[in-house]
């Protein structure tokens, strides 16, 4: 019989210890010794059938939760990391990667969870040496930098809140919609509220009398989406504060920030479901507004998830998403890729994302090159936010995806633009940005020297000598 068996032991473990139960306890519910439950448990010894079924029956669960291929799931991650520049220049065999995951599947959990301490603690010390001062105690408890190193170090994609919003969209679905879920599920009802009503707020949640009260000021994108946030609010708050769990955020501001972010990203996930989307996003050449149509969400959501397609062997085109207002202030920025703006940065004139304001609506695309030479592909355009009713304040911002240059023949906005055509030579910074000849640099770099204009004044900012 065991030679028919399967060897599930990471996924044993893990329902035993979600159960609460010692390998003594399961032995005994399940008539074995305790020695075999550890052997299996190491996959030295396979789970038969028959114990598969007496397993689903002793615990009622489902012999589904058994048929994930999270070993293939691990050795994809596995893979992922070793690509790492840290690792670059040892050698890793396929075999041996695949060696860790079946025969050492703790051993793989510990590294894989290592890394991603070792992503947060890198991006922690590139926050540190932006800082211009050392008694800049703001920056070092920053609750929002502290968010932005969490989804980074995850490269802002969450497969186990991915699976389980496509479980629940499918459920929605079924049920008629957003509303009529609500309704079936929570016995609650959604109301459209004036302004003067709502006192401030986009949606609230009126458990006395059963409702959920959404602004009238909210186009029908903005009303999907409030309701897709309040369901995850209501469903997913377990699997939401397990995911924070993983990470490092300690101060109860970057614990609620952190829940807001994962809330609206499972958000998006019940509108945008991972398989459905990416087809979609492969069938459609990354049209962000034909995508927006489709799934019925606002340009900046869609292009927002568009970051997130990075789940382990189901990867699409990797983005950076950073949203800027008129005055050049970054209000966001997620990052599934390698762009060096991901961190800090994103302020260079030259880039078209601060020249949209002058073209509403219009996507503008652009290929760009800094100054080590890498090059990338841009696509901006402007969002609007508030408004809704007469005399109501309307907030224009920018938003640009951009990936690196050899992804860009996937892209619809692509096609009729070159590869061979010349970049736009932009910067990180100013201050980083050692372009001397830039036309448009507002300081110098650090680490110039300065040339005096008593008797050459250059036609750009400042002169640099070569000493």
């Amino acid at each position: 019989m065991e030679k028919h068996g399967v060897y599930i032991g990471p996924r044993l473990r893990r329902l035993r210890r979600d159960l609460g139960l010692t390998q003594a306890n399961m032995a005994a519910d399940l008539e074995i010794s305790p020695s075999y439950i550890a052997l299996m448990e190491r996959n030295q010894r396979p789970v038969t059938a028959e114990l598969l079924l007496r397993l689903a029956k002793t615990y009622k669960i489902d012999l589904s939760a058994f048929s994930d291929d999270s070993g293939r799931d691990t050795i994809v991650r596995l893979q992922s990391i070793v690509r790492d520049p840290i690792l670059s220049d040892i050698d890793f065999g396929s075999l041996e990667i695949s060696d860790v995951a079946n025969s050492f599947p703790g051993f793989a959990e510990a590294l894989l969870r290592l890394h991603l301490a070792y992503k947060e603690a890198q991006f922690a010390l590139a926050d540190l040496n932006q800082r211009t001062s050392s008694d800049d105690t703001e920056s070092v408890t920053d609750p929002a930098a502290a968010v932005r190193n969490f989804l980074s170090a995850r490269r802002n994609c969450f497969p186990t809140l991915d699976a389980a919003a496509e479980k629940l969209a499918i459920r929605i679905a079924e049920a008629g919609g957003l509303v009529s879920f609500l309704m079936q599920r929570h016995n609650l009802r959604v109301r459209r509220m004036p302004p003067d009503v709502m006192t401030g707020s986009l949606r609230r949640l009126d458990w006395h009398r059963k409702d959920v009260l959404l602004s009238e000021t909210l186009d029908a994108g903005s009303q999907n989406f409030q309701l897709a946030q309040q369901i995850a609010y209501l469903e997913f708050d377990q699997d939401i504060q397990s995911t924070l769990a993983e990470g490092t955020l300690t101060s109860d501001n970057a614990l609620r920030l952190g829940h807001r972010a994962l809330s609206a990203y499972c958000a998006a996930a019940l509108l945008m479901p991972y398989a459905v989307f990416a087809r979609a996003v492969d069938a459609r050449g990354y049209d962000i507004e034909a995508l927006a149509r489709q799934f019925g969400t606002s340009f900046e959501q869609t292009a927002h998830r568009m970051t997130t397609l990075q789940k382990p062997g189901q990867e699409r085109v990797p983005f950076f998403f950073i949203r800027v207002d008129p005055a050049g202030n970054v209000s966001k920025r997620l990052n599934s890729g390698t762009f060096p703006f991901a961190r800090h940065g994103g302020g260079c004139p030259l880039w078209t994302v601060h020249q949209v304001f002058q073209t509403p609506r219009r996507v503008v695309t652009q290929w760009l090159e800094l100054p080590d030479g890498q090059r990338f592909f841009s696509i901006a355009r402007t969002v609007s936010s508030g408004g809704g009713g007469y005399g109501r304040l309307q907030v224009e911002r920018a938003v640009a995806l951009v990936c690196e240059a050899h992804h860009a023949e996937r892209l619809v906005y692509a096609r009729n633009h070159a590869s061979h055509e010349a970049p736009t030579p932009i910067g990180i910074g100013c201050r980083l940005c050692h372009r001397g000849e830039c036309p448009a640099r507002s300081e110098p770099p650090i680490g110039r020297q300065i040339l005096a204009d008593n008797f050459r004044r250059t036609d750009t900012p400042f002169g640099f000598s070569d000493a």
